[in-house]
């Protein structure tokens, strides 16, 4: 097997595919690299720029006053760019960073007769905005357009590897060596195991090269900067490049095993890959989006508009008095507090049916290995629609934190009321601002790979397929 497994590494470090194979993959990763190097630095900076401001406004309101700062929140909450963006880019661009923080202003009206009604201005709470995100079925698969890690992997080492394999045994039945080698006492399956391995050699030291090169170029640059979780991400990403790249050196062999000729094996291992990593992702995503249908904002606004009105209903009158006892002061507190939840409940409701929509769409492309790959990638570089979800996540949690804050230093002031959103309710001394909890958008790798276990699991079971059906063609094929 390693006498095997020599002889096909030194035929191909020899072979012109070597040569383009190395300059190719360099180029692309060099150009992965230059791009990331000058787009990184100038997300930090505006994400940087952002939370400064918001800590700014923060940072004002708890000098105001407890209730200034229960009132117009912590500001804005904003996604932390990943270092990793460079392996891949998971729809970025038409992807929120920002939950916004809504105004605590809430209008209404007040019949005084038939012919007239004063509008009234009530000062009530902030509440979360989540953002709806412009993500499409289609855009589920990887994207031509990205030269990041996902594409390099998925649509160019894939195709590398089938070049590395189709004629390893059609083109050795063609010469007649494959006849002269099993003539000794070697089993096929040795045969098999030594040119998979011979292959997956070849094509792994151009692909670690220009790996090498571009981590070298952008770990050593000031503008980037990678943590040792970064690095285990990292190396996560590196072995399920290997393994992807061994799906397609199985199905090389398979299809090499059953033809005759290496023009013919090259031509359906074309049209295979064409079939299962351009075409088939965006045939299914197509298909996924038809079965499922957005539905639009006017849609759910007509479902959550007679709940507000029915909200009004059940406060009455005593929102517009302007007397200051406890029973008005505790209608108002209970009308501000319940508009928030059913306001965030109402966004968290369509931000779950949207992600349902696009999580379904996920499971239907998952059939094509380069989809797969691509949402495995997104998932350990912190990026695209499930890190879209995540950062919600943390700002759920943390809105959560910030409120418990809000009501636990309203306690200890003995002048106040507890009486939460209301002026005459709550505490008017100010804050410390170091002790205002702090927004941080953090990712857990050990999460991240529990969650996609099975992805990692349905991979690998494509190879082992694969394999296993390669081994019985060569076991059954005559020579």
């Amino acid at each position: 097997m390693w006498h095997i497994t020599k002889r096909e590494i030194y035929d191909n470090l020899n072979s012109l595919r070597f040569a383009l194979t190395i300059v190719l993959l360099l180029a692309l990763m060099v150009t992965n690299a230059v791009r990331h190097l000058r787009e990184h630095p100038k997300r930090v900076q505006r994400y940087q720029s952002a939370v400064t401001e918001s800590l700014n406004h923060l940072t004002d309101r708890a000098d105001d006053s407890l209730y200034k700062l229960a009132q117009y929140g912590p500001g804005n909450l904003y996604k932390k760019p990943s270092p990793l963006h460079f392996c891949a880019n998971g729809g970025e661009p038409v992807l929120p960073d920002t939950v916004e923080v809504d105004e605590p202003i809430v209008f209404g009206t007040i019949g005084t007769d038939d012919s007239y009604e004063e509008k009234v201005v009530l000062h009530g709470i902030w509440t979360l905005s989540y953002p709806d995100a412009n993500l499409q079925n289609k855009d589920v698969g990887p994207d031509v357009s990205q030269v990041d890690w996902a594409f390099i992997i998925g649509y160019i080492l894939s195709l590398i590897a089938l070049l590395f394999t189709f004629d390893a045994f059609s083109g050795e039945r063609e010469h007649g060596t494959l006849r002269l080698m099993l003539a000794n006492a070697i089993p096929r399956h040795t045969v098999l195991i030594g040119k998979f391995l011979g292959a997956l050699v070849s094509v792994s030291i151009p692909f670690i090269l220009a790996v090498l090169v571009n981590l070298l170029l952008i770990s050593t640059a000031n503008t980037v900067h990678l943590t040792a979780e970064a690095w285990g991400r990292l190396g996560i990403i590196f072995c399920l490049a290997l393994l992807y790249t061994s799906l397609f050196l199985a199905l090389g062999l398979l299809v090499s095993t059953r033809v005759q000729r290496s023009a013919v094996s090259l031509m359906i291992l074309l049209l295979t890959w064409v079939t299962f990593v351009v075409f088939m992702p965006s045939t299914l995503a197509a298909i996924a989006s038809s079965f499922s249908p957005a539905r639009s904002f006017d849609e759910f606004w007509q479902q959550r508009n007679p709940a507000q009105e029915d909200l009004w209903d059940k406060y009455g009158n005593r929102l517009w008095s302007e007397e200051s006892d406890a029973e008005t002061l505790r209608a108002k507190s209970g009308f501000y507090t319940e508009k928030v939840e059913r306001s965030e409940r109402w966004r968290e409701e369509r931000l779950k049916y949207r992600a349902s929509q696009v999580h379904r769409a996920h499971a239907i492309t998952s059939i094509s290995p380069a989809t797969l790959l691509q949402h495995l990638i997104e998932a350990f570089a912190g990026t695209g629609f499930d890190r879209h979800l995540q950062f919600v996540e943390n700002t759920q949690r943390y809105a959560r934190q910030f409120r418990e804050f809000i009501v636990d230093t309203d306690r200890g002031d003995p002048e106040s009321l507890h009486i939460i959103g209301v002026r005459e309710g709550m505490s008017q001394k100010p804050v410390n601002p170091a002790g205002v909890p702090r927004f941080e958008d953090t990712l857990s790798l050990s999460k991240d790979f529990n969650a996609r276990a099975i992805e990692i699991l349905l991979l690998a079971l494509f190879v082992v397929v694969l394999l296993s059906g390669a081994y019985l063609a060569f076991v059954r094929a005559e020579i």
